[in-house]
């Protein structure tokens, strides 16, 4: 069996290729999208086992998210979002739109295991 994968989108270099260099030593394969605006369709065709993506209110990716969640094919794909905004109703609208787990962006390296764990539950 090969290793998860876990597509991943970040806008801030540091911290994004930091993430995706934590997520290859717990043994995922990463598929780094260069645009949100990708998701749907790098979900569909590569079928990874989770998507994680950095996001912002000025390019919150909203529709992308619910691009993804209107797919059948992808519709069942956990979304870890992070974001360094605390506003109760951006957390509120990115919920909706299909995120299934939002975390603070200063967080999620430290937190990653137990991100992934509580993302990855089935219901």
């Amino acid at each position: 069996m090969s290793d998860p994968l876990a597509v991943v989108y970040y806008s801030n270099l540091i911290p994004g290729s930091r993430l995706v260099a934590r997520l290859q030593d717990m043994g995922y394969r990463v598929h780094t999208l260069p645009a949100l605006t990708g998701l749907a369709a790098a979900c569909e065709q590569e079928k990874p086992l989770l998507a994680l993506i950095e996001i912002s209110p000025e390019a919150n990716g909203r529709e992308q998210l619910r691009a993804l969640r209107a797919n059948p094919a992808t519709q069942h794909i956990p979304v870890l979002a992070f974001a360094n905004v605390h506003d109760k109703a951006f957390q509120a609208a990115a919920q909706e739109a299909g995120v299934s787990l939002l975390a603070a962006s200063a967080a999620v390296l430290e937190q990653l295991p137990q991100l992934l764990d509580q993302a990855l539950q089935v219901d």
